[in-house]
């Protein structure tokens, strides 16, 4: 059950939703780009700094309130909810939890209102489900730090105004890689973004390879520990794959309800398709894995929330999240295929709306962590 405050921010998120976004949405998946202009209103709005405290300009809401709303913008357009995950979760969750006190002041009210985006490079072409495999490096001389390497599939790679970069600084005691998180601005010299990657679906969404030669920041950018940025990375991504996992539902739910309302539209053998055995089925197994997902993407919101409190016995956060973004993301792939079945040959056609739901899902089974990595985490979190 929603609380009062949940149901008055999910009622705005949806209003905006579907006045702003989802006329826009196919234009925009044609076109392979939103307008800047929707992240203005957005931020107006507050949507843009849902996690961010107040004292910085944001709303200062937990966890659960707002992924409710990421799953409504998610619900009109998964490209747009994408960058808007970004923007709430793992940059401004590295800067909270690591940063100082001026890195908040200078970074967070401009992220919060939409005036500056955000962007996270963590992967490389030899290091996505291996961080640790990273070659970027950030070599430190006379008060500044020089970086040097590529990124790989960066979000907004080369729109952001700043973006959280992970490099290798050394290693550590135990020979480990140590890795530092550096605020770059991307204007700086030496951050040059690559071609737009051509992308099954998320269309609207910029993906781009970023390469960094000899690109020279100062002590200031540098956040927290310059040897625990890996671990930084892993705690974002544990707070990511909610968000992730709330855009999947989104698009389960987006699915369901185009599927339930053309099989109540649409007449064979002189009566709706809703009415047969087959289809009905369809919809009460959708329906059903949709929910689900959505509570388990709301479970692993509140043990991120009580991450610090949790005793022996408790849910880890690393596997909840991992958790509910397996299930989420999967259910999203399987309930849009369900849907385009029941679209029948329409669902194959690019003027229907569910195969764009479609072709978007999928990318929810990739980024953050894919399946195949994130059953390993669930699998090393379980003790005899």
């Amino acid at each position: 059950m929603l609380t009062a405050d949940q149901r008055t921010i999910r009622e705005l998120a949806r209003d905006f939703a579907e006045s702003e976004i989802l006329p826009e949405a196919a234009a925009w998946d044609r076109r392979g780009a939103f307008d800047r202009g929707v992240l203005r209103k957005l931020g107006e709005l507050g949507f843009l700094g849902m996690l961010v405290p107040e004292r910085y300009g944001g709303l200062g809401l937990d966890l659960p309130t707002c992924l409710v709303a990421l799953e409504e913008l998610a619900r009109a357009d998964a490209a747009l909810a994408l960058t808007v995950a970004i923007q709430n979760g793992p940059v401004p969750a590295v800067l909270l939890a690591h940063g100082s006190e001026s890195q908040k002041a200078a970074w967070l009210p401009d992220l919060a209102s939409g005036a500056r985006i955000a962007g996270f490079a963590l992967s490389e072409a030899q290091a996505g489900s291996d961080p640790s495999a990273m070659t970027t490096t950030a070599v430190a001389r006379d008060g500044s730090w020089t970086i040097s390497g590529a990124k790989k599939w960066v979000t907004n790679g080369a729109s952001a105004d700043l973006m959280l970069i992970f490099a290798r600084t050394g290693e550590d005691a135990s020979g480990r890689v140590a890795a530092g998180a550096f605020l770059v601005d991307t204007d700086a010299p030496g951050y040059r973004a690559g071609d737009r990657e051509k992308t099954m679906g998320l269309r609207a969404s910029e993906t781009v390879s970023v390469e960094l030669d000899a690109l020279e920041v100062g002590e200031e950018s540098l956040v927290g520990d310059p040897r625990a940025g890996l671990r930084y990375a892993l705690e974002a991504l544990d707070l990511g794959r909610l968000g992730i996992g709330a855009q999947a539902v989104g698009i389960a739910q987006a699915a369901l309800e185009h599927a339930v309302r053309y099989a109540h539209e649409r007449r064979q053998f002189d009566r709706p398709i809703a009415s047969f055995g087959a289809v009905r089925g369809k919809l009460a197994r959708m329906a059903a894995r949709v929910a689900a997902s959505r509570a388990l993407v709301m479970e692993g919101a509140r043990v991120w929330e009580a991450r610090d409190a949790l005793q022996d016995g408790d849910p880890p956060v690393r596997a909840s999240s991992a958790m509910a973004k397996l299930i989420a993301s999967e259910t999203a792939t399987w309930a849009t295929e369900e849907a385009v079945r029941i679209f029948g040959g329409y669902g194959f056609m690019r003027e229907y709306p569910v195969e764009k739901l479609m072709r978007d899902a999928k990318g929810t089974e990739i980024y953050e962590g894919t399946s195949e990595i994130l059953r390993l985490v669930i699998g090393r979190s379980l003790k005899a």
